[in-house]
Formats: structure tokens, C-alpha cells, sequence
């Protein structure tokens, strides 16, 4: 299912916060797989061509007539307060049309714009909409809030509604929202994520690669930036990456297989790795770029951007080539901190020295798998970029978590 998503908070990119910047994310996200994604602010900008963005001063929190309204409603005259959110409402009401969703950022659960906070919660009673309230933070988690945040109008920021949905950002914030709502309310866990996409400014054609071949999701994923050539040793690498499904580690390989344009014979090396690849059951599991066509039939070209995302989302380098007459890709892995594993030849060994992981070109694979293993298990860094590109960022938060609550919370209407 594709969606029409409404993203609502105070402010939005170029504005710099926290909140922020995870709307941001999400919208790009949102468009990434097709859904169309609007955001819906006081105050910013359009970040993104791929983004819309509508902004309404009465959305933020430093609006004169918002700030003006709270300002008599805590004198006790909530007449302005109560016109205000009114007009917000109609507003909302009519801007929404055609959305199948709204995800209000901090917007219940923080004292910045009440009357917004009132107008979102009257559409969740109404039931105009599925709501999803996206809470980050709240006043009452802190010593010292301000007291008025316990009378009427501004305890509704206390108070959770059985029309909305809510999504808090980690186990901790779950119990403490739990214990200012009740346990009986709903909350669902999402943590915020992190986009590898804009973060290392990955290429379109790597982005593609990515999303066909689900690479964000692989346990542990191998890059070998070579030309297609038998003193490459590729068959080796094959043969160690199904070492490493015996040794229940789902690994996966990347081999960048250009073609040589001198040589060719090089098409007949493509064939017997690709036969490789199917004898040992690893035809999903090793990616020849050289013959790579995306879903839509288009080729992969690669170059030079692209050897670089390899290396971005790779765990390691893997190099087990018989004779080479130097290493650039050990330059390369070394400038972005690629952990490095290699054939002990002569001039892998001069330029990485003791800072790489060697082994014999004819050392057998599940020699070569097992040192691999103990090589990375000592890296807390390499086990650390695993662990967030798995569990963090946000195209797989997206599969696992993000589109099965949107599917749940649509269809609960």
C-alpha cells in the first residue's frame, strides 16, 4: 500500500533540532518507497525537491497570536484560546483532505501550541483521521515543570485519547509515558534511525542497489573492488562467504567485477563465478556488479562514487588476490576505516603491515572464514556500525516497524 501521509510538528528544516531533523528524515523516507509525504509546519523551509512542505504560522510555537491566546487562557480567559484552536482546526480539517494518515511530532505531548494541540486532539475524537502521535519528550518527566501544567487547559498534554495512536522513541520513554497515561493506553516503540543515504550521500544507482537487494538488512556483507581476472582469486571469496553461511554467519559479497576491456576472456571468468555461486546455494548472496541489471531491466554502471558506497556499507574489505603489483584498495579502506583482510602477497603486506588481517591465497576457506570471524569480533567499532546500519537505520525501521504501524493504524479506522 502506498499512502498520503501528513507529517505535523512546530518547525522543519533549515530550522536545526532533533525533532526536526527526524521529520525530515521520515519525509524523505516516505517518498523513497513511493508513499507521498507532506510536511506541515509554523516555520521552515522546503528542504527536499522530493518533499512538499506547507507552512502556517498558527502551527508554530513563537506565533504572536498563539502566544498571546495561551497568555490570556492562563489569566483565565480562554475565549481567544478556544477561537484560536477553532480556526486551527478548520484549517487542519480542510488541508488534510485526501490524507490517509497524520504523524503529529511532540505536538500532544508538549505546552508549545495548545490550541494546535487541542485542534489535533478534537480530530482524534472525531475520528477525521488516523493519528499518530509521535511523542519524543514530555514537561512532566522533569523536576521543576511548571505547575500550571497541572490545571485545565494545559492537562491535556497529561491525558491520552483512545483515537490516537501513540509511538514513543525508546523502551525508557515508553515507561515513562505509561506512567503519566496509565498502562492501559497503547504505546508501540519505534526509535529514532539514522539515514545512511543522506549521511554518507550515497549515489541514486547505490540507493537502488540497495533497496532490490536489501543490503541494510545483511549480517555481514564483504566488498571486493576488482576487475574481473582469475589472479583476482574471486572463486576464493565465493568459496569463504558460503564458509561463512556454515559458520551460521549470513554473509554476503559484493564483488565490483568490472570487465576487463584488454581482456576479453573475462566473460568466461563471469560465467564459471556465476556457476560457482549457484553450485554452492549462493545466488542471492554474491552480487557481480559487472552483469548487474536492476529490476527495471536498466544496467549498473559502476564507478568510482559507487566502489566508495561499497566501501560506506561493507563490514570489511576483502582482497584475496594471487599477484598484484600494488593495493590501491587498501588506500581506499584505509582512508574511510575499512577493516581490511587480504591475501599475505608481497605488496598487500608492505602497504598494511600489521594493521590488516593476512591470510594464505591457499589457505582453505573455513581457515580463512574462522580468522575473518576472530579478526572482526575484536573490532567493537565494526560490531557497533553493524548493529546501527541493522537495527537504526531507517529503511529497515521502515520495513520492520514504520509501514506495519501505518498499515495497523490506517486500517483501524
Amino acid at each position: 500500500m502506498k499512502y498520503n501521509i501528513a507529517l505535523l510538528h512546530y518547525t522543519c528544516p533549515p530550522f536545526v533540532g532533533g525533532v526536526e531533523e527526524i521529520i525530515g528524515q521520515q519525509a524523505l523516507l516516505f517518498n523513497r518507497y513511493y508513499h507521498r509525504a507532506k510536511v506541515f509546519v509554523g516555520a521552515g523551509a522546503r528542504f527536499s525537491g522530493a518533499c512538499e512542505v506547507e507552512i502556517n504560522p498558527l502551527l508554530g510555537s513563537r506565533s504572536r497570536r498563539v502566544l498571546n491566546a495561551q497568555r490570556l487562557g492562563f489569566e483565565g480567559n480562554p475565549k481567544k484560546m478556544e477561537a484560536l484552536t477553532g480556526e486551527i482546526y478548520g484549517y487542519l480539517v480542510e488541508s488534510l483532505r485526501g490524507f490517509d494518515i497524520l504523524i503529529a511530532h511532540n505536538i500532544l505531548a508538549m505546552p508549545f501550541n495548545l490550541p494546535l494541540t487541542a485542534a489535533v486532539h478534537r480530530m482524534g475524537q472525531e475520528s477525521l483521521i488516523p493519528i499518530i502521535s509521535w511523542n519524543h519528550d514530555s514537561p512532566y518527566f522533569y523536576l521543576g515543570y511548571p505547575k500550571y501544567l497541572d490545571l485545565f487547559p494545559w492537562n491535556i498534554l497529561k491525558r491520552a485519547y483512545a483515537g490516537i495512536h501513540y509511538v514513543v522513541v525508546s523502551e525508557s520513554r515508553k515507561a515513562m509515558f505509561e506512567s503519566l497515561y496509565g498502562k492501559r493506553q497503547r504505546i508501540s516503540v519505534i526509535p529514532n534511525g539514522i539515514d545512511p543515504v543522506q549521511f554518507f550521500r550515497l549515489d541514486p544507482a547505490t540507493v537502488r542497489l540497495i533497496q532490490e537487494q536489501r543490503l541494510f538488512e545483511a549480517e555481514f556483507l564483504m566488498v571486493q573492488p576488482s576487475r574481473l581476472h582469475p589472479r583476482k582469486n574471486m572463486e576464493l571469496s565465493i568459496r569463504v562467504t558460503k564458509a561463512l553461511h556454515d559458520l551460521g554467519i549470513r554473509a554476503r559479497l559484493l564483488i565490483t567485477g568490472a570487465h576487463d576491456p584488454h581482456q576479453p576472456k573475462t566473460m568466461h571468468y563471469y560465467n564459471k563465478l556465476t556457476d560457482l555461486s549457484r553450485e554452492l546455494g549462493l545466488e542471492k548472496d554474491v552480487l557481480i556488479m559487472a552483469e548487474y541489471s536492476f529490476e527495471s531491466g536498466e544496467k549498473l554502471s559502476v564507478d568510482q562514487i559507487t566502489i566508495r558506497d561499497f566501501y560506506l556499507i561493507a563490514d570489511i574489505l576483502f582482497l584475496p588476490s594471487l599477484q598484484e603489483g600494488f593495493g590501491i584498495p587498501l588506500l581506499e579502506s584505509g582512508m574511510i576505516k575499512l577493516p581490511i583482510v587480504c591475501s599475505n602477497i608481497p605488496p598487500f603486506v608492505e602497504i598494511g603491515g600489521e594493521e590488516v588481517c593476512v591470510f594464505g591465497p591457499d589457505d582453505p576457506p573455513q581457515k580463512i572464514a574462522k580468522k575473518i570471524l576472530a579478526f572482526v569480533g575484536e573490532m567493537k567499532t565494526q560490531k557497533m556500525f553493524r548493529k546501527v546500519i541493522r537495527h537504526y537505520a531507517w529503511d529497515n525501521i521502515y520495513h520492520n516497524e514504520l509501514m506495519p504501524l501505518l498499515t495497523r493504524v490506517v486500517a483501524s479506522r
